[in-house]
């Protein structure tokens, strides 16, 4: 019996658990997994990526447009001979460089003063590249110098180890002309870090429009590099169309937003890539049914055996005491203390009584015989004395007072004076009820009417050897 508890609990537990871990990895699967939840993830990451870049752009070029405005840059500028101008130049970005690391919250890579050819005057922390050529190099800021307006890009020529986030404000004289560039430029490394930190996916890049990576943050591996490589296509569209696409190669799924606040807008975008997983260590989670399964089975298994044990042993013992009085023991019976077989116990030690002639202790624990009232017991109870009037005559029964008593009063006060004189002669009165006695006694008085032709009331008498109800007409 233990066995079969055991199992059959053990299996309900089994199917339940197993059921569950299987529904829950089921849906966690769809939910974390899903192509389509995964696809705006990397659009929230992507557009969260684009925006802050342009935006630090954006900053820079307020900020710079307000150094363009100081006399100390125009003086820099209008200097008589080249020499002069890029010492002027190198300390002007010497100080708009220690400047920026506070005013922007981050450290520039490179200031450079530009004239209106295109070419560095002088910049920060060296005097190499002066008379460098970027108009050249960047069709963008030499269009943005031909217009005097401010401007962000990404420069990353690879002939000049270029790797900026360039900003740029142009340098007016006096009379309004313009007179050249200031141009603050933050490592791409840098710039791409900052905003990486605020995604949640596989990497941020910065990708051109042919679809290499320019560059990418540390955790941007070459699965997402060549996954962004082969949807080329969808990264030119992007950038053609100026809206943000989503796509995928294999298990990287990324989005793609074009910069268009940097140079004409479409040269250079961002590709986010989704994360394996929108809730990482997920797939751990259905493992804690297992858990709560194995710790189900456990107390299965201990409940099993205790709740066999507690219907085993009784069983065993009335098993092998029936067999000990099978091979003669007739003396045998159970003394069985259990709350759901003892009394079947005591049932059979009654039917080995009876089928053996052995008579049964009915005493109780006073020593009194204890028996079923029947029919002719509560007959006898209520006998009544047949004398009639002579008898109430003889027991000086004041008629009058009886009659005048309320009725519930004088059934309440004959059932109490009849049960006590019972009690005192030392007779078993548990099985007279009050409700039994009353109807008893107004069925009797319906007949002793009938037979006297008048109202009958009782009275109890007792004679020292029995107790009668004397009928006392009214």
């Amino acid at each position: 019996m233990r066995n079969k508890i055991i199992a059959v609990n053990a299996v309900i537990v089994l199917i339940v658990g197993l059921l569950a871990f299987a529904i829950v990895r089921t849906q966690l699967a769809a939910e974390i997994s899903s192509t389509d939840q995964l696809k705006r993830s990397a659009r929230r990451d992507v557009a969260g990526a684009a925006a802050q870049l342009q935006l630090d752009g954006l900053r820079a070029e307020r900020w710079l447009a307000t150094k363009a405005a100081e006399p100390a840059t125009r003086s820099a500028l209008s200097k008589a001979t080249p020499e002069a101008r890029g010492d002027a130049a190198r300390q002007l970005a010497d100080q708009i460089a220690s400047a920026a690391a506070s005013a922007l919250g981050a450290k520039p890579t490179i200031v450079a003063v530009v004239d209106n050819a295109g070419k560095i005057v002088g910049r920060n922390g060296s005097d190499l590249n002066r008379g460098d050529d970027v108009a050249g190099a960047y069709p963008p800021f030499k269009e943005a110098i031909a217009k005097a307006h401010p401007g962000s890009d990404v420069w990353a020529e690879k002939g000049r180890s270029d790797q900026y986030i360039a900003s740029y404000a142009p340098v007016r004289e006096e009379s309004g002309r313009a007179a050249g560039m200031l141009v603050l430029g933050v490592a791409i490394n840098d710039a791409l870090a900052r905003v990486g930190d605020a995604t949640t996916g596989r990497g941020v890049l910065l990708v051109n429009a042919a679809g290499d990576t320019v560059a990418n943050t540390s955790n941007a591996g070459d699965d997402v590099k060549a996954a962004v490589q082969a949807g080329a296509a969808d990264v030119k569209a992007a950038l053609t169309t100026g809206n943000y696409t989503a796509s995928g190669s294999g298990e990287i799924i990324f989005a793609v937003a074009p910069l268009a606040g940097f140079g004409d807008g479409q040269r250079t975008a961002v590709v986010a890539a989704a994360p394996p997983s929108l809730l990482p260590g997920a797939g751990a989670i259905p493992l804690s049914i297992l858990g709560a399964m194995a710790l189900g089975l456990i107390l299965v298994f201990a409940g099993g055996w205790f709740l066999g044990n507690y219907i085993s042993r009784p069983i065993a013992a009335l098993e092998e005491g029936l067999l000990m009085i099978l091979n003669g023991q007739t003396d045998k019976r159970f003394e069985l203390d259990h709350a759901e077989l003892g009394g079947l116990a005591f049932r059979i030690d009654q039917l080995l009584n009876q089928l053996m002639g052995v008579e049964e202790d009915n005493t109780d624990d006073e020593g009194r015989v204890s028996k079923a009232p029947t029919a002719a017991n509560f007959g006898e109870a209520l006998s009544v004395d047949k004398s009639g009037g002579h008898a109430a005559q003889s027991a000086d029964v004041d008629a009058s007072k009886l009659a005048a008593e309320p009725a519930e009063a004088y059934y309440a006060r004959l059932y109490r004076e009849y049960i006590n004189a019972k009690k005192a002669l030392g007779e078993q009165v548990d099985h007279i009820t009050d409700a039994a006695f009353k109807s008893r006694i107004q069925g009797m008085e319906q007949d002793a009417t009938s037979k006297h032709g008048r109202p009958v009331r009782y009275h109890v008498q007792s004679n020292g050897r029995e107790v009668v109800l004397l009928a006392v007409p009214l």
